[in-house]
């Protein structure tokens, strides 16, 4: 069984033959272009304008992000979390440029969807049809995301139309969205939060500038004296201010999968010229730091995919009274991209110079990678939100209707039907032991347990105080073991559905229990940390992961070493 994807042997998780087709146009479209040429394009920072063209040949975004209400009876259109996160994978796979041009799409489209303005979204539906992309225009270049501070102003002009000013900065897709849904303030004394859209092709939308060094466009332009009618409202008030932060929501969550993708295409890449290469009279591969180094990002990336794939099923499940995506979306955010980090430092180290090669896939996913935690929200913005949830998580468990694995064809319209975005703290959980406790016959499951006791212990008896709370370099360590915690938890519920290898699973949670005590270790080591929180963190340092030298050469042998020449895209 191969954990990765490999596009030439591609399997999509979904069961329709529309769902398929899309894929695989997709793979076809990437490998017909070629290495060569996909290097070459990045290297130039080119626009992916052939990429864009392919789109609207096939009708991908259509098919993927309109909802079936606006679809005119196209059967393979829907808004599935499911799907959407599995093409966040494959796009990035090739390419995270690619990947962003899906992703602003969707985050442009969120307003639209969530908007009661039936115009607005019957155009946007005709738009995608017609291969059109969209923009989500919120950040300013001073205030970036701080919508508080929004400068961008709608001034009535007593017949009841406005005129827009005001600049956009950081707006992917901001070149050429036909649709850019824009955050603005009404210029009437009340300030009220305004959705509106605007297009990149008036004369009073000015493009000023690509503002990164990059083939994806990510723009600033500004608006001068911009006509706005009724018709290109989407929403005002409480309800525009809960669009912007619930369509964050959604983009959030094809932010792990994409870091995935590019992962994986680096671990394909990395092991085929390891377990080749020569070196002091040995294969590289058979040295035991580089099998230790790739043993780990296999892991990790094997992890992050389960994780992200059960996480998956809660977004699809979630519901006016069962909101427990609001904790796994962060923890996605902010953990899988991580990881993916790791990842690719893991493999850096094996492959060293060639890293840097302009002809290899790495080499472009090696300036890229870092850029995934810094969207939608910093690993520290993601963090402190994450902690919100952790009181109840731990000490008050609610009973809810198990959730089953979810590739129904379905709408997932909750998503523009979140309402208000407040009372984090009152969001509950189900209990996190019995899925620890079905794999405690497993050495490292169990001792992450004994782990995951001492933490919650101290989060009873000697929990932060509020300059801890303050303190990031305090409370962000304190967040990634919650986080850690959330993590194994949904890991182990995926392995229960696909009766994951309990060696693998082993495996995993060996570097789960050393990832836990090293935050442990970061809080020991803060200057203000009492002496008797270090004492449990201690406590959590001591436990240590059991090794089992034959068990982890089974998973190398069966898993990891196989994936050596398992793909590589073709050259042109």
């Amino acid at each position: 069984m191969n954990f990765l994807i490999q596009p030439k042997k591609y399997k999509t998780l979904m069961a329709d033959e529309g769902s398929k087709a899309i894929m695989e146009k997709t793979v076809a479209f990437f490998e017909t272009m070629g290495k060569e040429r996909l290097l070459d394009d990045y290297n130039k920072k080119l626009w992916y304008r052939e990429f864009i063209d392919f789109l609207a040949r096939e009708r991908i975004f259509s098919k993927l992000l309109t909802p079936k209400e606006y679809a005119e009876g196209d059967p393979d259109c829907r808004w599935d979390t499911a799907r959407n996160s599995e093409y966040s994978e494959l796009l990035a796979f090739y390419g995270l440029g690619y990947w962003y041009c899906f992703q602003v799409t969707i985050l442009g489209l969120g307003p639209i969807w969530m908007s009661p303005n039936e115009t607005a979204k019957k155009k946007a539906a005709r738009l995608l049809r017609e291969g059109a992309i969209f923009a989500f225009g919120l950040s300013e270049r001073t205030h970036g995301a701080d919508i508080y501070s929004t400068e961008t102003m709608l001034t009535p002009k007593g017949d009841g139309t406005y005129v827009a000013n005001g600049e956009k900065y950081y707006i992917g897709n901001g070149n050429e969205a036909e649709m850019v849904s824009t955050l603005g303030k009404v210029k009437d004394g009340t300030d009220e939060y305004t959705f509106f859209v605007t297009n990149y092709r008036h004369k009073a939308y000015e493009l000023k500038k690509n503002v990164i060094s990059h083939q994806e466009y990510v723009s600033n332009f500004a608006l001068h004296d911009y006509p706005i009618t009724e018709d290109d409202i989407l929403s005002r008030g409480p309800h525009a201010w809960d669009s912007a932060l619930n369509t964050v929501n959604i983009g959030k969550f094809n932010i792990g999968p994409a870091s995935i993708g590019v992962a994986e295409h680096c671990f394909y890449e990395a092991i085929t010229h390891a377990s080749n290469r020569i070196l002091y009279g040995m294969r590289v591969t058979d040295m035991p730091h580089v099998r230790k180094n790739f043993m780990d990002a296999w892991l990790r990336l094997v992890a992050m995919k389960m994780y992200q794939r059960r996480s998956t099923d809660y977004f699809r499940n979630s519901k006016e009274n069962d909101r427990r995506y609001l904790l796994y979306n962060p923890t996605s955010k902010m953990k899988v991209t991580l990881q993916s980090e790791d990842v690719i430092n893991l493999l850096w180290d094996v492959i060293a110079a060639k890293g840097f090669e302009k002809d290899t896939y790495f080499h472009m996913a090696a300036a890229d990678i870092r850029g995934p935690s810094k969207l939608e929200g910093t690993v520290h913005v993601n963090v402190q939100l994450i902690r919100k949830f952790m009181k109840n998580y731990f000490f008050n468990p609610a009973e809810y209707e198990p959730v089953k694995p979810d590739f129904s064809l379905n709408d997932d319209l909750f998503l523009f039907n979140q309402g208000p975005t407040k009372g984090l703290g009152k969001v509950q959980f189900h209990d996190y032991k019995p899925v620890f406790e079905a794999f405690k016959g497993m050495p490292n499951v169990a001792t992450f347990i004994k782990q995951i006791e001492i933490f919650k212990e101290m989060l009873e008896k000697a929990g932060p105080d509020k300059m801890q709370d303050m303190d990031p370099s305090w409370s962000l360590p304190l967040g990634e073991m919650f986080s850690i915690v959330v993590y194994g938890q949904l890991i182990l519920e995926q392995a229960q559905f696909d009766k994951v290898d309990g060696d693998v699973i082993n495996q995993i949670f060996d570097f789960m229990v050393r990832d836990f005590a090293h935050f442990a270790l970061q809080i020991y080591g803060n200057h203000n940390t009492t002496d008797e929180q270090r004492e449990f963190c201690t406590k959590i340092m001591h436990i240590k992961a059991a090794a089992n030298p034959e068990q982890y050469n089974k998973v190398w042998e069966k898993y990891v070493s196989v994936l050596n020449g398992e793909y590589a895209m073709n050259e042109k």
